[in-house]
């Protein structure tokens, strides 16, 4: 992140002129040129036993890891570099492989295509000749699914679309039946598939207010956050402090955010929660098999990049309050810096009450929730994804995401009432039922590394003599032991959640400390267990994987997902092969959440947000509530709660005195 342009601890973003380093020793000792293409340069982190060990004052080496392809032969290498020697320590062919794609291919494919000659006539047979108007779309070919002609290529499928308009939604008008096959190296066109001509249907596919006919509501006040005193907060370098929460930011093209090292200042001991907290992977199959869709199957993390489609979030309409915003630094297909003014907002919201009781003797106490937000914003071609990691004072962390955007369409023929893999959303147009799988990648350290992971389950006792009327609930504990066990499905009829224990250290109370993780937003795959594209993602089919922690394993589909059949023998799969021992050790879980997204004539022309979260919660962690010391709600003329009686003059129709508004962070900004 720019903010911190000269690192300073091993873990630190790499900065613009690393990316740039790392070019320049690979270009003096492999002859790297404009014939080749780096995928991704990416801290080469420390092993994390080092960073653990490390203090303040210590020297700090530096290596990145570079992924980069000769375009004329398709050869792959990573290539990890030496920062601090100026030296490169490994040069490594990695046969068999296709890296990322990249915002550079993406737009460079659309330029190409509205250049080609076939291109122009197969869109001209359709009555197309505006081509500004159209919109070239390149989807990685998925591995279950690609020719076994041309599997050795560097393989692009182009979908198609049509605006209205020069300004209008270039999402509203797809062009049904028409792909293109591209080889991404030489931007040739390999085949143009003419399958069907739908045609456009006559839909209402404008959102904005111009464009669309309407006239936007004016009946809603103002809302306007302030910190007259300024933050709580402190940013001093990648190292965040609040409300007893203490921890580093980082940011790569893959992963975008990546929180690491997070404590809790537990009355004045700094206890460890986990080591890195991040977003390993999203995957969105679509559910229909029909030509414009089968080969509808993103890996928009690893085949994409999260950190590279992050976007700008703009002052005044995308966080609310008093903000802090820091800039995202990202090579570009030459190994050249570029930035992402804006990409992680940062700030604090009111999240109404954290707690209160009311005692008729004594009086109230009332205590309002702040709580604090890392934030970044990415746009997936046509979808947006909202990313929320919220820090709260009673030692809850909470993940937040939202979807919103633009579905994907498709006409249906003259006559055709509807599909049975999608929702009829406007006049002859229906959208494919989909999937968004998120898979977050969690290293907990619940005070240290020496963790075990519990599956927790609730259930009914049976009626009995100690139990004649069916009260009693009990909780089922189930150690998960072994990688062999490491795959878990979330169960409702129990209420299932884990807790990851350190079987060292005990509370007051004589428990293991632990932290819990609370699932929502869990569904099953819904694939046959031969489906060739659950084999490609086997880490959808359970909810949960725990893993013994490996400095070398972050990614579950695998390093390189595009174009694989399955996970390479580096995913998931390999991981859990050799059975290692999951008790008191250093584990990573993995979980899987998302959307499974029913497609609704709401969702069109642009889909509200549709919000799911899940939640890492302290379970015996602390002895009692964290938040006892939380501070007393600011008091103003208007009331005064807290220190007895609660007395307010509801005449003025104010509340208190303090942050009384929140956001979900899509309102306007008061502050930038």
């Amino acid at each position: 992140m720019s903010s911190q342009p000269t690192p300073s601890h091993p873990l630190d973003s790499l900065t613009g002129e690393e990316f740039s380093a790392t070019a320049a020793v690979l270009t003096r000792e492999h002859g790297i040129d404009a014939g080749w293409r780096y995928a991704s340069i990416i801290l080469k982190e420390p092993p994390k036993a080092e960073v653990k060990a490390w203090r303040d004052g210590d020297p700090v080496v530096r290596r990145s890891l570079a992924v980069l392809w000769r375009k004329q032969t398709n050869e792959v290498y990573e290539a990890v570099v030496n920062l601090t020697d100026d030296a490169v320590e490994s040069w490594t062919p990695v046969p068999g492989v296709t890296p990322n794609f990249t915002i550079d291919e993406y737009h460079d494919c659309d330029h190409a295509m509205k250049e080609n000659p076939e291109v122009r006539a197969a869109l001209a047979g359709r009555g197309i000749d505006d081509l500004d108007l159209v919109l070239f779309d390149v989807w990685t070919y998925g591995g279950a699914v690609i020719p076994e002609k041309w599997r050795d290529r560097r393989l692009g499928w182009v979908d198609l679309w049509m605006r209205a308009t020069p300004d209008g939604n270039p999402y509203a008008h797809p062009v049904s039946g028409l792909k293109i096959i591209v080889d991404m190296n030489t931007l040739e066109v390999l085949e143009i598939e003419d399958h069907h001509d739908f045609g456009f249907p006559e839909v209402h596919g404008e959102y904005v207010p111009e464009l669309a006919g309407i006239t936007p509501r004016e009946d809603l006040k103002p809302l306007q956050i302030v910190q007259p005193e300024g933050v709580s907060f402190t940013v001093e370098g990648s190292r965040i402090r609040w409300q007893n929460w203490d921890f580093r930011l980082g940011f790569n093209y893959r992963e975008g955010p990546v929180i690491y090292q997070v404590g809790f200042d537990d009355q004045g001991t700094r206890r460890e929660v986990a080591y890195r907290l991040s977003f390993a992977e999203m995957i969105v199959p679509y559910r229909d098999s029909s030509f414009d869709h089968y080969r509808r199957t993103a890996f928009d993390i690893g085949e994409w990049g999260l950190g590279y489609m992050c976007t700008s979030l703009e002052l005044g309409c995308d966080c609310l309050g008093e903000i802090t915003y820091l800039d995202a630094v990202l090579p570009d297909t030459a190994g050249q810096p570029w930035t992402i003014t804006n990409a992680i907002c940062l700030h604090e919201e009111d999240n109404a009450v954290l707690w209160k009781h009311v005692d008729p003797d004594s009086g109230t106490e009332v205590r309002r929730q702040r709580r604090f937000v890392v934030s970044v914003h990415a746009t997936v071609a046509n979808y947006e994804y909202l990313v929320y990691w919220r820090f709260y004072q009673d030692g809850n962390i909470e993940c937040e995401v939202r979807a919103t955007g633009i579905m994907v369409t498709t006409p249906m023929a003259e006559g055709e009432q509807g599909k049975a893999t999608g929702t009829t959303i406007d006049e002859r147009t229906y959208a494919p039922f989909h999937q968004h799988f998120l898979i977050a990648r969690l290293d907990l350290d619940v005070d240290g590394d020496g963790n075990t992971v519990v599956e927790s389950d609730s259930m009914p006792a049976p009626i009995s003599e100690a139990n004649p009327y069916g009260l009693d609930l009990h909780t089922q504990a189930t150690v998960i032991r072994s990688e062999a066990e490491a795959g878990r499905r979330y169960d409702w009829e129990r209420q299932r959640g884990w807790k990851v224990q350190n079987p060292n250290r005990l509370n007051a109370w004589g428990a293991p400390v632990a932290y819990k993780l609370v699932p929502s937003a869990s569904f099953p795959s819904m694939f046959d267990e031969s489906s060739p594209i659950l084999k490609r993602n086997p880490v959808i089919g359970k909810t949960l994987w725990v893993t013994r922690h490996h400095d070398d394993q972050f990614w579950p589909a695998g390093d390189y997902p595009t174009q694989a059949v399955d996970d390479l023998g580096n995913g998931m799969t390999a991981w859990i092969a050799d059975d290692e021992n999951l008790v008191d050790e250093d584990v990573v879980l993995w979980y899987n959440f998302g959307i499974h997204h029913i497609t609704r004539a709401e969702d069109w022309p642009i889909m509200p947000a549709d919000t799911i979260s899940f939640w890492l919660k302290p379970f015996g962690f602390f002895d009692r509530n964290p938040s006892l010391d939380a501070p007393r709600t600011i008091k103003s003329a208007a009331c005064a709660c807290g220190g007895g009686e609660c007395q307010c003059d509801h005449g003025e129709g104010h509340g208190h005195g303090g942050a009384h508004a929140h956001d979900e962070g899509h309102e306007h900004d008061h502050h930038g």
